[in-house]
């Protein structure tokens, strides 16, 4: 049975995780009326790592856009007339959105598929004894890996859209400037005969109405846009504080368990690899989410228009630090423990790691580390400060 028919029977939170993936990027009309063609296609067939497959990946958009065109035309009737239109939208939607990019588009429609066929597969087998002995462990790595897959697209899609917002504030103080030049050339008619002023005057005021009223128009475009991104980020950072929490409050914290057993006599707590893996992905997601939210703030202080954006930008800009330095005290960890029970005048070896430094590198100074050995007297007694402190 085709992936598409089974997912429209999904329900509760399955049918809320399909519908999620659908969205600006690939409207899920899309979806609905090509599933036939899409699902026959070889999209993993294509490497997304190498750029020499990009013209594979631009005659499937081709096609794509073909097949829209194509399904639009059929359209007949009263409600034909409306879907032809629509179909017709989306196709020019995705030229547009995917045609410099159209690995982007290829890498979008295998993470629907790969979800779908996910949802789809655990709804069968909740059911079934199978689906109850699925390896937990291999599950929740799943999800996490997932998760960041939904991740990236949101970041790809604030990314179009700052684009597209910066694009449209360029045209915009352009044309302000244009009605500048239109009042001073108003207000210079002062200086010619009555007769020539009343011969220039008519057109220029024409023209700076009509140009008043653009402004008018497009200044509150600009605001909805500048809104939608800033909501847009509110749920990509509302998903990366619950991916930062999965990652640091549960795998995390396991894993330091598991060293504290292994200290004593319990099996070795595993390598940090994996661990490592996730919170460099979380710190790049994290900082190319930042320079977002920083481009846009630049945005609205090269062009203030009133409203609540100065608010939103303040808080997002708020999150989005406390996130960045949760990530970078809780992953700056002891690696390899001193041994439980140290003889005087004796060495040991203690190794530090802070998962995140390779990321963070690339975009600050390499961090600093001074080590100091206390006794546990002062540790106690420096934990109690801290918790007096928070108190």
């Amino acid at each position: 049975m085709a992936v598409w028919i089974q997912a429209q029977q999904l329900q509760g939170d399955a049918l809320h995780q399909m519908q999620s993936l659908y969205g600006q990027h690939f409207p899920i009309e899309v979806r609905h009326y090509l599933s036939q063609w899409i699902e026959g296609q070889l999209w993993d067939a294509i490497d997304l790592e190498n750029p020499q497959e990009e013209l594979k990946a631009k005659r499937l958009l081709d096609s794509l856009i073909q097949e829209l065109q194509k399904k639009a035309e059929h359209q007949v009737g009263e409600d034909g007339f409306l879907l032809k239109i629509k179909l017709g939208h989306y196709a020019s939607q995705l030229k547009s959105t995917y045609d410099r990019c159209p690995l982007e588009l290829v890498r979008c429609i295998k993470h629907i598929l790969y979800t779908e066929q996910r949802l789809v597969r655990e709804a069968t087998n909740s059911s079934s004894p199978v689906g109850s002995l699925m390896d937990s462990m291999s599950q929740k790595y799943h999800q996490i890996n997932q998760a960041f897959e939904e991740l990236r697209v949101l970041t790809q899609d604030t990314e179009n859209d700052l684009r597209k917002l910066q694009h449209n504030q360029e045209y915009f103080i352009i044309q302000y400037q244009e009605s500048l030049r239109i009042q001073a050339q108003l207000s210079s008619l002062a200086t010619l005969p009555p007769a020539d002023r009343q011969l220039r005057e008519p057109s220029l005021l024409s023209k700076r109405a009509t140009v008043e009223a653009w402004l008018t128009r497009e200044a509150n475009t600009l605001q909805k846009y500048r809104l939608g991104l800033a909501e847009k980020h509110q749920k990509t950072l509302a998903l990366l504080r619950k991916q930062q929490t999965v990652i640091l409050d549960d795998e995390l914290i396991q894993w330091k368990r598991r060293q504290q057993l292994a200290g004593n006599g319990g099996p070795p707590e595993g390598g940090l690899d994996i661990l490592q893996s996730w919170c460099e992905k979380l710190a790049e997601t994290i900082w190319q989410n930042r320079q977002q939210i920083r481009r846009a703030e630049h945005l609205r202080q090269q062009l203030p228009i009133p409203g609540p954006i100065e608010e939103l930008l303040t808080e997002l800009n708020s999150t989005i630090t406390d996130i960045i330095s949760t990530l970078v005290t809780s992953t700056f960890i002891i690696e390899k423990q001193p041994p439980q029970v140290l003889k005087t005048q004796t060495k040991f070896a203690a190794t530090v790691r802070l998962l995140v430094g390779g990321k963070l590198n690339v975009h600050m100074n390499p961090p600093q580390v001074k080590a100091t050995i206390i006794s546990e007297q002062q540790a106690k007694a420096l934990l109690k400060n801290e918790n007096t402190r928070k108190l």
